[in-house]
C-alpha cells in the first residue's frame, strides 16, 4: 500500500512532471491537475486522493479559492498549501480557511514527506471515527 493518495495541483506544467516522478519513486499515489477547475473536476468524479498539495499562485482559480472549494466539496481531504511566494498573510488565511500546513517551494522531499504522512493519518482518522459513530448509531436502533 502507498502511503498515501496525493493530488499535486500546480499551473507550472515542468514541475508537476518532476515532482511526480520524485513522490512516486518514494511510494506515493500522484494524481495530477494543473489547474483548481481541473482538480475539483477530479475530485468529484472518481479521485482516491487523501491529501493535495495546492500551489497558491496560479491563473485563473487561485489556491486560496481552490482551498475553499475543497473543504466545501471534500472537507476531509487534507490540502498542504505549497508556493513560491509567501506572504504571512496568505500563509494565515490558508490556515483559517483549513490548510492542513503552508510549505515553501523548493521545499525539502523528506519534509514534504513527513508533511503528507502526517496529513494522510488526519484524514484517516477523522474516516475511522466517522465509520465507528455510524456503527455505533445502527447498533443502538437494533437494540431498541
Amino acid at each position: 500500500m502507498a502511503i498515501a493518495t496525493i493530488m499535486l495541483v500546480d499551473d507550472e506544467v515542468p514541475f508537476v512532471e518532476a515532482m511526480t516522478k520524485r513522490l512516486k519513486r518514494r511510494d506515493l499515489e500522484v494524481e495530477q491537475a494543473f489547474s483548481g477547475d481541473e482538480a475539483l473536476k477530479k475530485l468529484t468524479d472518481d479521485s482516491k486522493a487523501e491529501v493535495v498539495i495546492l500551489d497558491v499562485k496560479m491563473p485563473g482559480m487561485d489556491g486560496v479559492e481552490t482551498l475553499k472549494a475543497i473543504k466545501s466539496q471534500a472537507p476531509l481531504v487534507e490540502v498542504i498549501m505549497l508556493t513560491g511566494h509567501a506572504t504571512v498573510e496568505s500563509a494565515i488565511e490558508g490556515m483559517k480557511l483549513g490548510a492542513f500546513d503552508y510549505l515553501l517551494k523548493p521545499c525539502d522531499m523528506d519534509h514534504l514527506l513527513d508533511k503528507v504522512s502526517e496529513a494522510a493519518a488526519k484524514k484517516r482518522q477523522h474516516e475511522e471515527k466517522i465509520t465507528n459513530a455510524r456503527i455505533k448509531e445502527i447498533t443502538a436502533r437494533r437494540a431498541y
